[in-house]
């Protein structure tokens, strides 16, 4: 690393210009983690076909939204030089070299380990000349009963255009040839996304949905002669641009753009390696993309398919059932009297979800001496229990306040849905604020006490409210009658709600005022520890590490002697282990199970911890785009937990991923050949892990 001196924050000495890891490459080595849990022959065989789909879904979502917007921004001459040095063109050029070499990675485990594993236990993937006779007639009848009735053929001549590729649509590319006329012709047939990606030809026997389709090609172009045939996917920008400032109002302008994603640019062209290059040359041409935008790989495309197999009901090939604990709010307990008593700490998905957060919002609207409930929605199931809860309190003339953040990328349009849905019960609908996504996940109950005293009940998480994923999502959320926090919330939503500018609160840090500037100044009062001989430490544990504010001050804390400790899930742009920068850091990664995606902050504050948790990763977007809460952890007992938890990641007898100063990520387990302990099944096999403050 070069010593060239950067910005000199608050007066301290220069810190390199190189000391930031590429942002979009670091999130190319995340996908790459969980493709090598799909190539982990210790994991049991579905979960790794599961890994493989999330892998494929992941990218898809990669190229749909960054490669998207970082190609746009250069088309209109608004790119700039990233942190990490490169110019815009070369962060492209380099992210498509590593997706490239991903993916062929990915397509081997697919074919060399993954299907032979597969067809071990009678499970087999199989292309239609392996088809047994009987197995390719059963897929004739089904073609002529479900699958030819909703093709449409699109031949290109004269009179008819190249068609429309719809973003990550499957399509086979058909040349025919005319034996009367000797012409040749294109023609485009879609493989329609409502019928399965595999089609059991016989029991656990499957095979591609476009290999039957191409094997009646004849069907559909009687008289012509199918020349060749080649199967080709296209992934479009679906990044979202609205102008929340024009005159329509923001839920009828997200209607409209999401009309228009179909017809975003092309980003990535996928083909089959067999494709023949005429072919080739005329999709490159009528897609009007280059020959970076290109991925050749063999066959079949679209894996993300392949949930569909890992679902099959075959449960010796899974993970061992779960049962989350309903300990942390037993069935029988009071639950406003035991919130009331202390704080509640919940961990999901070990504790579970319906009997802890679900059941706060369901009791809430039930009880008739609770007179209001204020939720934020930023995701949330199809058949939400929270929402119709909502519904229910506001039908019995609760006042019912709801945050919903239309802009959920990629739930949008269930967001839609559920405002109109609770509009029309008479709740209070509200959209957030012009230009911030609201992000944080909050929820308030206002409840009259048989005093008559007016007591505020709350939620603070890290996830959202979405009972679904928080059966595979690891979050945390704070259930407190605490009247200081209580206030903070109740101020945070009339600043969500009306036009109150709060900025000081008592237990809360909020984003964009309060949050990067609060997180910094814990960060210095470290290094004022370590300097005056007391103890010190910082642990985070969060999805993405890329805000250069917080990372520089982690660096300047590294080189006053604060050990700096980071669990991260996904991007990580701080550069660890770095002699005379940031040889105090460690980086740790965990995948696997569930989705690792509380966020945590510990600062040891010589000697007296201090501990938060909230709604905020370590991103520009987090910090100035949206509105995050993180709250401060007051039980000892419960920040002694927190903290042994974020030791247990980091220590060396734990399977996790490290992060080298080079942006490399090196699997502990491949490092050592003791056996280390899997962090998540350890929490399985204890799930009531956490001690009280007595």
């Amino acid at each position: 690393m070069s010593v060239t001196p950067g910005h000199i924050p608050h007066g301290a000495e220069a810190l390199p210009d190189d000391r930031f890891l590429d942002r979009e490459e670091s999130w190319l080595r995340f996908n790459q983690r969980v493709l090598e849990l799909a190539e982990d022959a210790r994991l049991p065989l579905l979960e790794r076909v599961r890994f493989l789909s999330i892998f494929a879904t992941n990218l898809d979502e990669f190229f749909m939204v960054r490669v998207a917007g970082l190609t746009r921004r250069m088309a209109t001459g608004l790119a700039v030089q990233s942190a990490s040095g490169r110019q815009p063109r070369e962060v492209l050029e380099r992210t498509a070299t590593v997706a490239r070499e991903l993916m062929l990675r990915h397509a081997a485990c697919f074919r060399d380990d993954l299907c032979p594993s597969l067809a071990k236990e009678h499970i087999e993937l199989l292309r239609w000349d392996q088809l047994a006779e009987t197995e390719q007639e059963r897929m004739r009848r089904f073609f002529r009963d479900r699958i030819y009735p909703v093709l449409t053929p699109l031949v290109v001549d004269s009179a008819h255009p190249f068609p429309y590729i719809s973003g990550l649509s499957l399509n086979l590319a058909v040349i025919v040839r005319d034996p009367q006329t000797d012409a040749t012709m294109f023609a485009r047939v879609k493989v329609p996304p409502v019928l399965p990606r595999f089609l059991e030809a016989s029991p656990d026997r499957f095979t591609p949905l476009e290999d039957v389709i191409a094997a009646h090609l004849g069907q559909l172009f009687v008289g012509m002669e199918v020349v060749e045939h080649h199967a080709f996917r296209v992934t479009r920008n679906q990044d979202l641009e609205i102008d929340e400032d024009i005159s329509e109002g923001l839920l009828q302008a997200l209607e409209r753009e999401l009309l228009r994603r179909r017809f975003g640019p092309v980003v990535r062209l996928e083909v089959e390696d067999s494709i023949s290059e005429g072919v080739l040359d005329l999709l490159t041409e009528e897609l009007s993309i280059d020959e970076r935008q290109i991925f050749r790989l063999d066959g079949p495309l679209d894996l993300a398919g392949m949930a569909a197999i890992a679902d099959l009901d075959r449960p010796e090939l899974k993970y061992p059932p779960f049962v989350p604990s309903k300990e942390a709010l037993p069935a029988d307990a009071d639950l406003f009297a035991a919130i009331r008593e202390r704080d509640v700490l919940v961990h999901h998905p070990y504790d579970s979800f319906t009997t802890t957060v679900q059941r706060l919002i369901e009791d809430a609207a039930d009880d008739p001496k609770v007179l209001a409930i204020k939720q934020t929605l930023y995701r949330t199931s199809g058949d939400s229990p929270i929402v119709d809860a909502l519904v229910g309190a506001a039908a019995a003339g609760k006042q019912v306040v709801v945050v919903v953040e239309l802009k959920a990328r990629f739930d949008e349009r269930a967001n839609i849905a559920w405002a109109r849905k609770l509009e029309k019960a008479g709740c209070h609908v509200v959209y957030g604020f012009v230009g911030l996504k609201t992000h944080c996940k909050l929820a308030l109950v206002v409840r009259q006490e048989a005093d008559g005293v007016l007591r505020r009940y709350c939620h603070i998480g890290t996830g959202n409210y979405h009972p679904k994923t928080a059966r595979l999502y690891e979050d945390f959320g704070l259930l407190t009658a605490d009247p200081h926090v209580g206030e903070d919330v109740s101020a945070l939503f009339n600043h969500l709600t009306g036009y109150s500018r709060q900025n000081d609160y008592k237990r809360l840090l909020v984003a964009p005022q309060s949050l990067r500037p609060g997180l910094v100044r814990r960060i210095e009062r470290e290094i004022e520890h370590a300097e005056a001989g007391r103890s010190a430490r910082v642990r985070f544990k969060c999805n993405s590490v890329v805000d250069e504010v917080v990372i520089d001050a982690l660096y300047r804390a590294s080189r006053a002697g604060v050990p700096v400790d980071i669990w991260v899930r996904g991007i990580c742009a701080l550069r660890p282990g770095v002699p005379g920068l940031s040889e105090n850091i460690r980086v740790r990664s965990v995948l696997g199970r569930f989705l690792e995606h509380s966020r945590v902050f510990a600062f040891e504050n010589g000697g007296d911890p201090e501990v938060w948790l909230g709604s905020a990763d370590l991103m520009h977007r987090n910090l100035d785009r949206r509105v995050e809460a993180l709250v401060t952890v007051t039980d000892r007992g419960h920040r002694t937990d927190l903290l042994e938890l974020l030791d247990r990641a980091m220590d060396d007898g734990t399977d996790a991923w490290w992060l080298e100063g080079d942006g490399t990520w090196i699997r502990r387990s491949a490092m050592t050949a003791e056996p280390l302990l899997d962090i998540q099944t350890h929490l399985v096999k204890s799930r009531r892990w956490r001690t009280v403050d007595g």
